[in-house]
């Protein structure tokens, strides 16, 4: 059963209607995952109404491949979203946050090189500012840390 869901629009939030475009489901199914999976909390406002934000979107979508797509039931998706999460906020507290949407980039020596020259050029053309200098060492001593870690 694997369809391709739409993008998720930059918005602040979304209505039950929008969530449920976005992730394939109908808002029935919504408001009984609401009651399964007590991490899905949409904001309530007049006459009850469901805003849901961008990382409820994302939790949705997660759950839906878990029961749609990988078969699990309720209680093992359940089990597995609070695994997930578990798994986040343990990595938020040790600081290995990893930023959505955010690749890590893998530099060949060539790259290193272009970079080190455009740092060196930069440093240069500011070598009277200190903050440049400051700057720069930053970037050089977390170099040394991503390249230590490799």
């Amino acid at each position: 059963m694997e369809k391709t869901l739409p993008p998720i629009p930059a918005k602040r939030y979304f209505t039950i209607g929008e969530v449920g475009d976005l992730c394939g489901v109908k808002p029935h199914v919504l408001r009984y995952w609401e009651q399964e999976f007590t991490q899905l909390r949409p904001m309530k406002r007049r006459g009850n109404r469901r805003y849901y934000q961008h990382h409820e979107v994302l939790m949705i979508r997660k759950i839906r491949d878990l029961l749609y797509d990988q078969g699990f039931t309720i209680s093992g998706a359940r089990n597995k979203m609070q695994e997930i999460l578990q798994t986040e906020r343990d990595k938020k507290r040790s600081g290995e946050v990893q930023l959505e949407g955010m690749e890590v980039l893998e530099l060949g020596d060539a790259e290193l090189e272009d970079f080190e020259d455009v740092a060196e050029e930069v440093a240069l053309d500011a070598s009277s500012s200190v903050e440049w200098l400051h700057i720069k060492k930053e970037l050089l001593d977390i170099r040394e840390l991503l390249m230590a870690d490799a």
